[in-house]
C-alpha cells in the first residue's frame, strides 16, 4: 500500500480484524485516509479523533446533503442505499433538517422510559423462553436480534408482518449485498406502516410524527422510519451482540461484573469506546474543497467519522479526553446530527444484558472468540452468529 492508494473497506480481512488495519493507516496517511467503500467509490476515512470533532461540529462546511454526489453513483451500488438522500434528518441540513430533527426529538421523548424497562424485560422473558430448553443458543439471532427487532417495533407501532419486512430490507442495505432490492422492500413496507397509523392512530412515534407540527408528508413520514428502524436494529443488535462478547470472552471483566465491581452499563462503554457496532459513519459531503490540517478533502466526496478509530486515537492518551470512563467517545456521533435516541438504546442493551446475565449464570461461548466470524462491510462492526452454551432447567 502507497500513500496514494485508497484502502478497500469492504475487504472480508478489513472486517475480520479492523484494528491493526486503523494502525496501519494513521501510520501511512495520518488522520485522514483515502479509501473505497465499494470498488471504485472513493471516500475519506477521518480517524483522528480532533479531526472529527471539528468536522461534526461544523456543519456548513460539512453538510449531510448527498444529492450532488449520488448523481454519479448509480443505483446498484451496493453503498448507495445507506448513503444516499432521504427526506429526513440524517441527510439534511440547515433548515430541513432542523424541521425533520425536531419532529424525531419530540416523538422519541414522549417515550416513557419505565413503560420502555417493563417492555424490554417482557421480550427479552419471552425471547430467552423460545431457546432456554436447547441449552445452547445464537445470542445474535435468536436473543439480540429479535429484543432489537420487537422493541422497536413497539415503539413505533408496527405490527410483526410489516416489521420483518422492514428488517429484511434494512439487513440487506447494512451488508451491502442485494442493497437496491432491499430498499425497495423497506420502503414498501414502512410505507404500509405509515398508511396503517394515518387510519389507526395509536400511543407510538409513529403516531406521534404524523401529529407534530412540522406536518410530515407520506414520503417525509416513510423515511423518518426508515431512520429509525435503521438506527434501531442492526446498530443496536450489534451492541448487545458485541457487548456480550465482550463479557462472555474476557474472564476478569466477567467475573467484575458478576461481583458488581463493575455494571453491565460499564461494559456497554468499554464496547462502544473500543468495537462500536457502527464503526464507520456519520457521512458529510463538503460542497467545495476543504482543507483540513492541510489535507484538502475534494468537493462533493464523502467524509466519514471512524467512531472506532477515533476513539482509539493515541493522541487521546494523557488528556482529559481520554476515555477513562467519561463516555467522551463518538459513537454516539456529536454535534447536531448526535443520535437523538441515546438513552433508550442505553436501556434496551442493558436492560437485555443484565436480563440474559441474571437468568443465565452459567452461559459460556460454544467455541473460542477468536474463530467468530464478522460480517464484511464498511459501515458496522457484527457477527454472524454469537453461540453459546447453557445448563438447562432442572
Amino acid at each position: 500500500m502507497t500513500a496514494t492508494s485508497p484502502v478497500p473497506l469492504y475487504e472480508p480481512g478489513f472486517a475480520a480484524d479492523p484494528h491493526p488495519a486503523y494502525e496501519h493507516m494513521r501510520t501511512v496517511y495520518g488522520p485522514l485516509v483515502p479509501v473505497e467503500l465499494s470498488p471504485g467509490l472513493p471516500a475519506t476515512l477521518v480517524i483522528g479523533y480532533y479531526q472529527a470533532r471539528r468536522i461534526l461540529a461544523d456543519p456548513m462546511r460539512f453538510p449531510a446533503d448527498p444529492r450532488i454526489w449520488q448523481q454519479q453513483v448509480p443505483a446498484s451500488c451496493p453503498v448507495r442505499p445507506m448513503m444516499e438522500w432521504r427526506p429526513n434528518a440524517l441527510r439534511s441540513s440547515g433548515a430541513a433538517h432542523a424541521r425533520y430533527r425536531a419532529a424525531n426529538t419530540s416523538a422519541i421523548n414522549a417515550v416513557d422510559q419505565h413503560q420502555l424497562l417493563t417492555v424490554v424485560e417482557k421480550i427479552a422473558s419471552s425471547t430467552l423462553a423460545d431457546f432456554h430448553p436447547a441449552g445452547r443458543a445464537d445470542l445474535l439471532s435468536q436473543y439480540a436480534w429479535p429484543i432489537a427487532f420487537r422493541v422497536l417495533s413497539a415503539l413505533l407501532g408496527c405490527p410483526n408482518e410489516i416489521g420483518s419486512r422492514i428488517a429484511d430490507g434494512m439487513a440487506r442495505i447494512f451488508n451491502a449485498t442485494d442493497a437496491d432490492h432491499g430498499n425497495q422492500i423497506l420502503g414498501q413496507a414502512v410505507a404500509e406502516l405509515v398508511a396503517l397509523r394515518q387510519g389507526h392512530p395509536a400511543d407510538d412515534i409513529t403516531t406521534r410524527l404524523l401529529a407534530h407540527p412540522a406536518h410530515l408528508g407520506d414520503e417525509e413520514m416513510a423515511h423518518q422510519l426508515v431512520t429509525l428502524y435503521g438506527a434501531g436494529i442492526e446498530p443496536l443488535t450489534n451492541l448487545i451482540a458485541n457487548t456480550l462478547l465482550k463479557i462472555l470472552s474476557d474472564a476478569d471483566f466477567a467475573a467484575a461484573v458478576h461481583a458488581g465491581r463493575s455494571t453491565v452499563r460499564d461494559a456497554l462503554d468499554l464496547v462502544l469506546y473500543t468495537d462500536p457496532p457502527l464503526a464507520n459513519y456519520c457521512i458529510t459531503y463538503p460542497p467545495y474543497p476543504t482543507d483540513i490540517d492541510g489535507v484538502l478533502l475534494p468537493a462533493h466526496q464523502p467524509v466519514l467519522i471512524s467512531m472506532a478509530a477515533c476513539n482509539n486515537d493515541p493522541a487521546l492518551r494523557g488528556t482529559p479526553d481520554g476515555f477513562a470512563g467519561n463516555r467522551a467517545h463518538l459513537s454516539w456521533s456529536s454535534g447536531s446530527h448526535a443520535c437523538p435516541a441515546r438513552p433508550h438504546a442505553y436501556l434496551i442493551a442493558e436492560t437485555a444484558i443484565s436480563y440474559l446475565l441474571d437468568a443465565l449464570p452459567e452461559i459460556d461461548l460454544s467455541v473460542p472468540a477468536d474463530e467468530l466470524r464478522w460480517r464484511p462491510g464498511p459501515f458496522h462492526r457484527a457477527l454472524e452468529a454469537l453461540p453459546a452454551t447453557f445448563p438447562t432447567l432442572r
